[in-house]
Order: C-alpha cells, then structure tokens, then sequence
C-alpha cells in the first residue's frame, strides 16, 4: 500500500469460503512474452488467476498425450512466464487423461487419473441433466473428436472446483530429492492415504490404523503431507505429532521436506534426553526423532490425546520393547503405522496387524498394493534368473544356516539378517570363497557389460558383508582392466568403523565422497556404472536408472523384498528412446529357486512382483515363431536390390511402419535381457 507505506495481506483465493471465488474457463489462451508466443487449448482460471492448463490432441494421432505433454514442456521452455501461476497441467486424447505439476514434466511425474466406482456412478446420474452444457464449442470439436463418458467423468472429477482447491492448497509440495529442490504433485493413493491418516487422527473412538503402501509409491510424502495437514487442523487443537522414521540418513531428509512446507513448529529430537525434555514440556508441532530414543522412558510421560504418532516401516520399527516403552509413555495417543512391504504370513507380520489394524476389518486403513502400483505404473515388475549352478549355494547349506531357522522368519531389519548371517558359517565360507568370487566378478562384468550396458543402465552387486564387498571389488577391477575399462567403474559403499581391518579401510568413505557417488550414480552419463553394496543403500535408496541387481547375499522375506525394490523404478527420459521394461535379479545364492519359502507373504502379492525370466523366454519365441515370418517372406532374394524395392514399396504405409517398428523393439528389449543363454541359438538367423 504506497498511500500508507505499508504492507497488507492478500488473499489470491479464499478456501474456507469457495464460494467467494470466480471460477472461470476459456479456451485458446493466447500469450506473447515478445520473444515466443502461445496458444493454450483451455485454460482455468480462480479470481483471474490461470491454475490448470489443459492440452487436447487428436486421438487418431499415435502418442497423442506424449504429444500433449511435449507442447507443455514447449511452453515451459519458451514461456515461462505462464507457469508462475498455472500450478496444474494434464493432457487429453479423448481417451487418456493425464496430470500432472508444473516445472516437473519427468514422464514418472505424470499421472493417469482414475475414476474411482463410487463418481463413475455419480457422473453417470448427472450426466444426463447436464448433457447440453457439455458440447466442446464447435472451434475445439475437431480436437476432441469423440467425447466417451469415461473421459466426460474423468475431467468433471478432476476439474471439479472441490478437487482443483486441494491440489492448489495441500497436494502439491516441494521436497529435496538429489540434492536439488523439487516440486512434486500427489497422486491418488497419496492424497486418499494422507486424508485416511487425518480422519483417523481425528476420530473420537479408533486410535490405531496401518497404511500400506507398495515401496516406491511414495509413502514418505503421504506421511509428510499427513502430518501437516494434522497440525493445521483446527480440530486436533494444537497438536503433537511425532513422525517417527527408522534410519539415520532419512531423518536428515524428512527434516529438509519438512522445512519446505514453511512450517515454523518443528524440532529434531536428535536424543533421548531432547525428546523426553519436548514431551514432558508439552511442546506442540512437529517433532521428526527416530524409534530407539524412546528406550527406558517413563510411563505416563504425556497423557494428552491430542498427539499423533505416524511411524514409518512399521513392521519393523515397533518390534521389541520399544513399541512398548512409546505406547506407554504416549497412553492416550493415535498410533499409525506406514509399511512399505506386505504384511507377512509370520507371527511377526501378524504383530504388527495386531499392534495397527486391529481397528479395521480389512486390516488397513489405507491400501496400495503392489499389483495396484504396477498396475499405474508407479513401480514396475521384476524378471529373475539363477546363475549357473556351479555359483549357487548348495541347497541343504542354504536351507539348514538360512531358510528353515524359525528365527530368520519374517525378519525386516537388515541389522537382524546380518546376526543370522553372521552364524551361517559354512554359507558364508562358501559365498566368500576366492576362486568363486573371481568366477562371480568375471560373471557380472561379462553379463553387465553384453545384457545391461546396451540398454543405457546401471547395476548393484550385493556382496554378503562387508569383507565380501572388499574382495568384489578388486576382483571386478581386475576384470575390469583387462576389458580395457576404466577402475572407476565400480564403486563399494558401506559404513566403516575405527577397528576395521586393513582391507575394509581401503575403502572407507567419507561423507562427501559417498554423497557425490551416490548423485553420479543416479545418472546415466556418469560413472559408477555398478555399485557393491551389502546393507547401506538397500534401503530407501532410489535411483530410477538401477535396472539390475546382482544378489549375492541371502535374504527373504522384507529384506529381500526392500532390496529387490531397489530395481523396481520406473525410468524414462525425456525423448522416450529409453523407458525402462522392468527390473532384473541375477540371483548368485539360489534364494529365487525357494521363493514360496523365501517370500512369506500372500502368494497374490507374490506373483505380481516376481516373475521368472522363463517367461520371456515364452515371449520371446512366440513372436519369433509369430510375428516375425511375414517380415522375413519380404526377403526372397538373399536381400538384394529387388528385395530393397519390396521393402519400400511395403512400409510406404506410416502404418506398417510404425507396426513394424514397435514389434521390432519389443523382440530386441527381449533378446537383450535374455542374452546370453543357449536357448537363443536357434533364432540368431532370424533375428
């Protein structure tokens, strides 16, 4: 305010009265910024303020939403300006509907928006009053071609003034990920799992509740977001809230997300001393500490009901006393468990149902399974393969040290599989002997450098401990050096420890370097192209380019599951050359071959996380023996000029072109990952 010289506050948008707003949409929004200028398909506006670009394209046009996404990535390019307000994006072909946020065009960050039964029904009971009011204007009709009542339920769901409001004022958040602040946009089982977690919270009754959401979904932004939206609810009056996390590195992580949400009530409870001090003080806001700090505290310490406990990995974090000594220092709190791996079939997963879900039907509060995620693309499936025999453990060694002791059921702490580890004498002798760490190495270089290096991506090898991870690592650089490639190719990243032995201080880290190989790691063009690794980084460490994992530990259960998800990201670059299939485990210990023993969960679970290599070999022959002659009976002069004739008289149609192109990649996806096996020998002609 000049006239006064001072300032005021101004509200852009008012949320707690919508109906104060002007909601307005308009079509081809034009815009020059004097260097480029461009023309918006449809654009919505609140108080003036353009929100949400939609893009349309033509159905009939192949790609048509990769197409719709491009245009935006244009306009960022070229006009900015326009996204300094413009929050929301989505693309359209009539058919799809995807959204997405703007400054984050990453294909991973751009959803398909899904009905759910309930507004489909609802729609559908609308749709008849309001039919007239919804004919595209005759300028945009060649660019919706037909309007299908899914896609007429899709844009009036998400495009709903309700909808539009929370994305604007709680889904959309901004987080620290390589180092670099992002923006980010929740997707449906987040913002469904974050609205769970509140009305729980606030639920006079019911104090308890479990969120399972598939790893790789997300689940720390739903906590993140739950917990924010629990402290500004003017019906939890003033709150405590503890997110509770399980690892070290992750503490350091929520604490940056946390504080890029503005929210000035937050404390680390970096000791014991420092949590029981807030608690006794009655301190209100956010508090980010870690489970073991609630060791030896005294009942009673806060009875208030108003404090909301979220804790992350739940299946393994609340085993033991200290769920006990948190319960009962917190006697009145609400206690939600996130897990990021199904609950097991062992009396350890069936704890933690008991401690969670016991105050719903199902089990759950909130669910996203890991059919769901593959199903939406958010995590992809995993192939395996055993490595030659000779390399695998034997099986009574395996079975007596590892898979049939009562005490490694169910185990969800790597720390816990290392103690198990640690008595398997005869299996670790075996892992760790020297000519079969040689023929391992000179294996993985072989098959990382023929099947993994073509296609673009990068690799963990898991050694059984940390001598083990050593010895792989000279072994591979010697390999290495006599392919001609250079040492820096691999790289070992464990914790090391002041009484370490001469080999293990070889390869100590420092903080800085293990950050910088960490960030190096995660991108395509620079090397390490392999990591070595046997517990730090099998756990929350996400690196999309991670395609396959060499497993020379033995594990089961949520530690096997944990690790393999490292390689279930889904991976796609810009240009869309590279999207990445699925993951791949070349498993060195012969765990895969026990899987209903090694893998106690719902067997549902099971089969759409892990599928075995065998099957695209299937794949791969029936296209072979299918699709591929019709191609070849255009050849019938040893390729010659005629035969060039044929063939360019045969893809003259865009059509068979295109056909032809997408069978063709798909063949050589398959021939890559499978190579190098025997079975391919009898189609290398042909291919």
């Amino acid at each position: 305010d000049h006239e006064e010289k001072r300032e005021r506050d101004l509200i852009l948008i008012d949320y707690d009265d919508p109906g104060r707003n002007v909601f307005e949409v308009t079509e081809e929004w034009a815009f020059h910024n004097g260097h480029y200028g461009t023309r918006e398909d449809v654009v919505f506006l609140i108080n003036g303020i353009p929100v949400l670009v939609i893009e349309c394209k033509n159905a009939n046009k192949d790609e048509a939403i990769a197409l719709g996404v491009d245009q935006i990535r244009r306009y960022h390019r070229e006009t900015p300006e326009l996204f300094v307000s413009q929050q929301l994006f989505t693309a359209t072909d009539a058919i799809g509907f995807s959204y997405g946020v703007s400054w984050n065009t990453v294909r991973r960050n751009i959803f398909n928006w899904k009905l759910s039964d309930p507004q489909i029904t609802q729609i559908s009971a609308d749709s008849e009053t309001q039919e007239n009011n919804l004919r595209p204007s005759a300028k945009s009709a060649d660019k919706y071609s037909e309007v299908p009542g899914r896609l007429e339920a899709r844009v009036k769901t998400f495009c709903s003034i309700p909808n539009i409001l929370s994305f604007l004022k709680d889904w959309i958040l901004f987080a620290e990920k390589d180092e670099e602040l992002q923006k980010f946009i929740l997707r449906q089982h987040q913002t469904a799992g974050a609205d769970k977690v509140v009305e729980r919270a606030l639920d006079p009754v019911r104090t308890r509740g479990l969120i399972w959401n598939t790893q790789g979904s997300g689940k720390t932004y739903t906590m993140i977001k739950a917990g924010e939206m629990l402290f500004r609810a003017p019906e939890a009056e003033k709150p405590t809230i503890l997110l509770m996390i399980d690892r070290n590195e992750l503490e350091d992580q929520m604490l940056k997300n946390l504080a890029s949400l503005g929210l000035g009530n937050l404390e680390h409870a970096s000791s014991i001393a420092r949590l029981n001090q807030l608690l006794k003080d009655d301190y209100r806001g956010i508090i980010v500490t870690m489970i073991h700090k609630f060791r030896d505290m005294p009942a009673d310490l806060n009875t208030r009901s108003n404090i909301y406990v979220l804790i992350d990995e739940a299946h393994r974090t609340t085993g033991g006393d200290l769920g006990n000594f948190l319960m009962a220092a917190l006697p009145n709190a609400t206690f939600i468990g996130f897990t990021g791996t199904p609950v097991d079939k062992t009396a350890y997963g069936k704890g933690t149902f008991k401690t969670f879900g016991c105050e719903d039907d199902q089990g759950y509060l909130h669910k996203y399974s890991i059919a769901d995620s593959i199903e939406d693309g958010t995590t992809l499936p995993l192939y395996y393969q055993l490595a030659p025999n000779e390399m695998l453990v034997p099986h009574e060694t395996l079975d007596a040290e590892f898979l049939s002791l009562a005490e490694a059921e169910g185990v969800a702490d790597i720390e816990e599989l290392n103690k198990i580890l640690e008595r398997a004498v005869n299996l670790k002798n075996f892992l760790k002997g020297k000519e079969r760490i040689q023929k391992v190495a000179q294996f993985v270089a072989n098959h990382y450098r023929e099947n993994v290096e073509p296609l673009g991506y990068k690799a963990f090898l898991v050694g059984v401990d940390r001598e083990a991870c050593a010895h792989y690592k000279k072994a591979l650089d010697e390999v290495f050096t006599r392919m001609g490639v250079p040492t820096g190719y691999s790289e070992v990243v464990y914790t090391g420890n002041n009484n370490d032995s001469a080999l293990l201080k070889e390869f100590h880290l420092d903080l800085k370097k293990e950050r910088q190989i960490r960030k190096s790691f995660g991108k395509l063009d620079q090397q390490p192209k392999i990591l070595i690794v046997t517990e730090k980084l099998l756990t929350g460490f996400d690196a999309p380019v991670l395609y396959a994992m060499y497993l020379d530990k033995p594990m089961r259960d949520h530690t096997l599951l944990q690790a393999i998800a490292r390689v279930n990201r889904p991976y796609e670059n810009e240009a869309q050359e590279m999207v990445k299939p699925h993951g791949f485990v070349l498993d060195f210990v012969g765990i895969f071959d026990k899987l209903e023993k090694a893998l106690a969960f719902d067997s549902e679970e099971i089969n759409a996380i892990v599928k075995d290599l065998k099957l695209l070999k299937v794949l791969f022959k029936n296209k072979m023996e299918e699709a591929v002659p019709p191609y070849l009976s255009l050849l019938q002069h040893n390729f010659d000029d005629r035969d060039v004739d044929t063939l360019i008289e045969h893809f003259r149609d865009p059509e068979r072109r295109k056909g032809f192109f997408k069978e063709y990649k798909e063949i050589e996806m398959l021939y890559e990952i499978i190579s190098p096996d025997s079975f391919l020998r009898p189609f290398i002609d042909d291919y």
